[in-house]
Formats: C-alpha cells, sequence, structure tokens
C-alpha cells in the first residue's frame, strides 16, 4: 500500500468573502462555514473563532482537535464509514493543510476536557499552541443528552475540517511524503534479515464518553485487527472521547500518529515494520482476557520479533497495558510499552495502577499529576466555568484575575502515550 501525503503549508488564517487557500493563506467566509455546522439541529449556537500562536488566548474546555484532510486520489474519501463511505483508505494521494487544526470547545461534556494556551507556560505542555486554530464553539440545545451532545460536536469538528480541506484538493502541495507498506508475504521477501517488529495500538473504549471510532465502528465493539499503517493518516480511526486531556489521542493525534510516522521511515532500513495492530481498553475483566489474548495471538500469528505497545488514558486501562505486555512477552516477543504516569504531586507514588516484571521496557511520556500556573490570557474562546471539576483541577483552581492552578493533566496532549508531546524521564 503506497500513501503520498501532500502538505500544503499555512501561513495564515483570516476571515474574508470566500473560502479559498492562495499562497499559503487560508480565507474562511464565516458565515458559510457556520451555516454548515447549524444545519445539525442538536446545536443551538455555534460560533467560530481564530487562535494564533503568540496570542494571549486561552481555549477551554477543549473537546476534540481535527487536521483538515482531503483525498485527491485513491480509493475512499477522509473519516471513511463518518463522513465518506466506507471502503479501505490509506492509499493514493491525500492533502493536509499543515499547519492550522479545528478545535472544538463549548459546554462541557464530561469532566476530562482540557485547556490549550497560545502563549505562556501552559502553551509549552501542548503542541497545538503551535498550529493555527479554527476553533467552533458549539453549544447544545435544551435538555440534550451527553452522548447526542457529544457525537454533535464530533461531527461538527470533522465537518469543519473536511470543508476547509476542500481549498487544497487542486493545489500541488509544498512538500510530498511517500509512504509505502509491504504485504506481510513481500516483506518478508524483501527484508529477510530485518527484525520483524509491529505496533501495537490500545484504543480508548471504556464507554460512557469514553469511546473511539474505526471505520466508523464504536471500538469497543471490535475484537483486536490487523490494519496497514497507512490507513490512520486517511482518518480510518477518529477520537470520540473525554477522557483526560493530558493522554487523550484527539483525531489530530491519530492523523500523525508520530510512533507510525518514525517505523515507517525506519522501515526497511532498521527493520522490517509488519503492520499495526489495534485492540481495545475494555471495563469487564472477561473482555480484557479476550482483547489481550487475541492482541498476542495476532503477534505471534505475524511471526513477530519485538512490538511497540501504546497506550491511552490511565488507572483501569493500565491493567490491558500490562496484560498485552506479558502474554506478548509470554510469546517470546520483545515488548516496548508507551504509557505516562500518575505519581501524585510529589512524584513519589507507584506510577501505574498495574505492573509486571515482563514490562521492563517503558517509555514514560511523564507524570501527569504536577501541578503548573497558568497566568491570565486577554481573551477566553470557550469559557472557564469548568475549570475547577475538569480532571486536574480542584476547588479554588481558578483565580479572580483569571489564573489558573492545575495539574498538568488538564493541559490537552501534556503527557499524551504515543509520545506527541515534549515530556519524559529518564532512569539512570
Amino acid at each position: 500500500m503506497r500513501l503520498e501525503l501532500g502538505h500544503v503549508l499555512i501561513k495564515d488564517v483570516k476571515f474574508g468573502d470566500n473560502t479559498k487557500l492562495e499562497n499559503g493563506v487560508l480565507t474562511i467566509n464565516k458565515s458559510e462555514l457556520l451555516s454548515l455546522i447549524k444545519e445539525d439541529e442538536h446545536l443551538a449556537t455555534v460560533d467560530l473563532d481564530i487562535a494564533k500562536p503568540g496570542e494571549s488566548v486561552r481555549i477551554t474546555p477543549v473537546k476534540d482537535v481535527v487536521e483538515p484532510r482531503v483525498k485527491v486520489e485513491g480509493p475512499g474519501g477522509i473519516f471513511p464509514g463518518v463522513l465518506s463511505k466506507v471502503d479501505v483508505v490509506g492509499s493514493g494521494k491525500t492533502n493536509v493543510l499543515k499547519g492550522c487544526a479545528v478545535m472544538t470547545t463549548g459546554k462541557i461534556v464530561g469532566f476530562q476536557e482540557g485547556i490549550v494556551d497560545m502563549t505562556g507556560p501552559g502553551a509549552e505542555y501542548t503542541p497545538f499552541s503551535k498550529t493555527i486554530n479554527i476553533v467552533l464553539n458549539c453549544e447544545p440545545v435544551a435538555g440534550l443528552k451527553q452522548h447526542d451532545h457529544e457525537k454533535a460536536v464530533r461531527f461538527a469538528g470533522f465537518k469543519a475540517a473536511a470543508y476547509l480541506a476542500e481549498t487544497a484538493k487542486a493545489l500541488t502541495p509544498d512538500h510530498v511524503e511517500v509512504y509505502e507498506v509491504d504485504t506481510f508475504v513481500e516483506g518478508i521477501k524483501k527484508h529477510p534479515l530485518l527484525p520483524r517488529i509491529g505496533y501495537v495500538q490500545m484504543l480508548q473504549t471504556q464507554g460512557l464518553l469514553h469511546d473511539t471510532y474505526v471505520y466508523g465502528v464504536d471500538a469497543k465493539q471490535i475484537v483486536p485487527t490487523i490494519m496497514y499503517p497507512t490507513e490512520m493518516m486517511d482518518g480510518a480511526i477518529v477520537s470520540g472521547n473525554c477522557v483526560s486531556a493530558c493522554d487523550k489521542n484527539t483525531t489530530y493525534h491519530h492523523l500523525n500518529n508520530p510512533v507510525i510516522h518514525d517505523m515507517l521511515r525506519a522501515h526497511g532500513r532498521d527493520f522490517n515494520f509488519v503492520g499495526v495492530i489495534i485492540t481495545n481498553e475494555n471495563v469487564y475483566l472477561a473482555d480484557k482476557e479476550r482483547s489481550s489474548n487475541w492482541t498476542a495471538k495476532l503477534a505471534e500469528y505475524l511471526n513477530l520479533d519485538g512490538v511497540i505497545i501504546s497506550q491511552e488514558g490511565f488507572g483501569n486501562p493500565d491493567t490491558d497495558l500490562i496484560m498485552n505486555c506479558k502474554k506478548i512477552e509470554a510469546k517470546g516477543i520483545k515488548t516496548v510499552i508507551i504509557t505516562d504516569e500518575y505519581a501524585g504531586r510529589d512524584g513519589a507514588s507507584q506510577s501505574l495502577a498495574d505492573a509486571d516484571k515482563a514490562a521492563d521496557a517503558v517509555v514514560t511520556g511523564g507524570n501527569a499529576n504536577e501541578v503548573i500556573v497558568l497566568p491570565p490570557m486577554d481573551k477566553v474562546i470557550g469559557t472557564l466555568a469548568y475549570t475547577d471539576i475538569i480532571a486536574g483541577g480542584f476547588d479554588g483552581s481558578l483565580a479572580e484575575d483569571g489564573t489558573i492552578t492545575v495539574e498538568i493533566q488538564a493541559i490537552t496532549g501534556a503527557t499524551n502515550e504515543i509520545g506527541f508531546n515534549k515530556m519524559s524521564a529518564r532512569t539512570y
């Protein structure tokens, strides 16, 4: 499978009479985009704003972040099973609006939603302080149930991203990255002497607004399966969850998974990247056993020498992580796990809720319980009304002058468990 990602670099975003993309400047017809989003009867009001790096702007509560992409050539379309028809994606040509993102905010859906500061100390903890953010502030109609509220806002982000990406469909990209993945047999023939490495991506699927979708299917309904790495780059996996902001994989994270990108760059040189096994994170023990058994079985079936396992969330999913690790290790396959830590504000507590001696190779995204003081910003997109109750906040987090004292778990992407951040720790 071969996918060409064409990067169309975005230098600026502004409002104007026509939605267009010229010389790196994305112009948005605000009323046209808002009319598209307001077609959803579940939304009472929608507003649109732009937040740029370095501005004194705070966005909260952040729900999802989506990078605009458009299918230029090849089967299917962006977000298959969600916005596009169900087809296997990940091949052909896709153009990306690089340097901007669609972000959704508004009335809180679940308490695990986040903060993005565009400047100041908080900006150093989130990758989205570096993107030009087109922010949709969506307010639901009165009495709307939480799951319907979440879906309406989720689809608003997808529709806005697809609308904006159309401006790049006929453009020549500034830069093209080519990703090519062999079938299992072809890979063995091409690279008989290289170690066979796979990637197990754990998807947050605990329900109660902790959901991820694969080709439009709620991933709690699936059993572990194999995917081409490039499928993710066309939106085969999207976020629908409200887990703690620091380690939530937004849709942007799924589209730009650094584990997949880095492994593809090393494919054929350092190792044979055989493919991705996706699995879910369950609530009940029997479901955890089933999924971890299948994950280990698939790793064995692919005759892997090593596996990287990434987690999403913390606490209950720590058990799924350790089950995957120890069962794959029991097959004679080496593992490295990627997680983050909840080790208390002093860093002295147990980092994970579960452990096993097989988990002896760990990459950490940092301690989410670290406390940070965020100074007031000149402008707030969304609302500060929920600051004291979001995960990482506490009674008294929000001061009268707009200063916020929180754990970094309240910052979107701060300790992300696929490594899309700057945080880590090292044992000497």
